[in-house]
């Protein structure tokens, strides 16, 4: 894309990222590096556009772990996802950090504990409010940006696999064996928080990705709300397709197939752009995720853009102990597109009922 016609001055931009996992808070740390900072003169030279406000909409499905111990124990909503975003949006050397970080090896009930997660069941007992707790967090850890739960509900995840069986929670569903056809939310009632309406509505840029499938992405579009705001948003909206196929959530995918079922849950068409990655995984990379089933997602670019989603397509992929997205790479993309300019809603694309 060119930048000729653009103006020199930095772009300003409202960004909204949805999702979970790693996924997110991968994409976080590159987004972080954009946001204006108080008091610093921006550089339009070096950041032509810069983020002014950054939302991120974090799912809050999760029952295993730490944040499943802590979601019994204290019937409380799981803050695993929420504190992996707060520590990503931070300052990664800052010991704050690190301390929300630490995971205890020993001490009885301790053991396995996350302290960033002790730290928010804390601050939830304190103020009565979930979501408080994580602002509170948030102002704590000083994170350039806000992060907010996508609900406040406490419901359960439920998957209706291809056997015709239904399987519930979230730990449950990933070790299943068979395939989710359709996943659901119990009680299926759930209410957004009204700071993630806000964030959409007035947000330039929206994405979504990456991460699982079902349980990173498509949870945040079962609550009341979320997929119609997004239908209607005036933002860019851009899907950023996994590197990988992924046990039971979307082996044998291929790039628009995953688009094809993100759509069948939110009831529309809610993407403008989707950044693909194209580059080949090295073999070794290849073969030690052959174990698991997973290959690379098929970039089926025609298939995509004749949904009427524009493809930002290259080398997104940073090779380590696992396959990540190089988040430099992909935000970058990502700020491009926020020089675009905010697209106009179709009423047209207004979700159905679902």
């Amino acid at each position: 894309m060119s930048t000729s016609n653009f103006s020199t001055a930095p772009v300003p931009l409202r960004v909204v990222a949805i999702g979970g996992g790693t996924g997110l808070s991968t994409l976080l740390r590159g987004l972080r590096k954009h946001v204006a900072v108080p008091g610093k003169i921006a550089n339009a030279d070096t950041d032509p556009s810069l983020i002014t406000d950054l939302a991120a909409l974090v799912t809050v499905t999760d029952d295993g772990g730490s944040s499943g111990r802590l979601r019994k124990g204290f019937n409380m909503l799981p803050p695993g996802d929420l504190r992996n975003c707060m520590v990503a949006l931070s300052e990664e050397e800052d010991l704050l950090s690190q301390l929300f970080r630490h995971r205890f090896r020993s001490g009885g009930d301790m053991e396995g504990h996350n302290f960033g997660n002790l730290f928010v069941a804390a601050l939830t007992e304190i103020t009565g409010d979930f979501g408080q707790a994580i602002q509170l967090a948030s102002k704590i850890l000083a994170t350039r940006g806000c992060i907010y739960p996508v609900t406040t509900a406490n419901a359960t995840l439920v998957a209706s696999m291809d056997d015709g069986s239904l399987v519930r929670g979230e730990t449950n569903i990933t070790a299943s064996k068979r395939r989710i056809v359709e996943l659901m939310l119990d009680p299926p009632n759930a209410s957004p928080l009204p700071e993630a309406i806000a964030a959409l509505e007035g947000a330039d840029l929206i994405t979504l990705g990456p991460g699982s499938l079902y349980t990173s992405l498509i949870t945040n579009l079962l609550v009341d709300g979320i997929p119609e705001a997004i239908a209607k948003a005036r933002g860019l909206r851009v899907f950023i397709c996994n590197l990988m196929t992924q046990a039971n959530e979307s082996l044998g995918l291929s790039a628009s197939q995953h688009i094809e079922r993100i759509y069948e849950h939110a009831g529309a068409p809610i993407f403008d752009y989707a950044i693909i990655n194209t580059a080949p995984v090295s073999a070794q990379m290849l073969l030690r995720y052959a174990a698991e089933g997973a290959v690379p997602i098929q970039p089926d670019i025609d298939r995509v853009e004749s949904m009427g989603v524009k493809c930002v397509v290259g080398n997104f992929l940073s090779e380590g102990d696992v396959l990540r997205h190089a988040g430099d790479r992909v935000t970058g993309a990502l700020m491009e597109l926020g020089r675009l300019g905010a697209r106009v809603p179709q009423e047209s694309a207004s979700p159905s009922s679902r």
